[in-house]
């Protein structure tokens, strides 16, 4: 199978440590984060994703904001230019250790960070990057 993401929550899943909107969205999240680390391959979509699917039931959710579609264009802007490649729907990515470490680098030194400044995890997300990713569920040894 494949794991659908928009291009921001590439960067979500670096830093999840079980934390999230509601009780329901972090098991979801646990669950995609689980399934990046067995080493399914990731396709990058436009709009809302696996990850979103259990709050798009909520009136209030955010995933169809033009804020989250402002914070997809910068995540794949600053993540493209690190990878040398255009991230756009149809993309394909697979978070094998050597990935994992060159985004977590360019995360920790902000390079990466464009599309987080106004989100509402900025603090937790910067903190864990800052204890070197301790607690991460996304976890690659290969």
């Amino acid at each position: 199978m494949t794991v659908r993401l928009r291009p921001h929550h590439l960067l979500c899943v670096l830093t999840y440590v079980g934390k999230g909107y509601n009780p329901a969205f972090t098991a979801a999240m646990t669950a995609i984060v689980s399934r990046l680390a067995s080493g399914e391959d990731t396709e990058i979509v436009e709009g809302p994703d696996d990850i979103c699917a259990v709050l798009l039931d909520d009136p209030q959710a955010h995933c169809h904001r033009s804020s989250v579609a402002d914070r997809d264009r910068a995540a794949a802007r600053d993540i493209g230019s690190l990878l040398g490649l255009e991230i756009r729907s149809g993309t394909s990515l697979v978070f094998g250790a050597a990935l994992l470490r060159q985004l977590r680098a360019s995360f920790a030194s902000g390079d990466i960070r464009s599309a987080c400044e106004a989100c509402e995890w900025f603090e937790l997300c910067g903190s864990i990057a800052a204890s070197r990713y301790e607690g991460v569920l996304l976890q690659r040894h290969r």
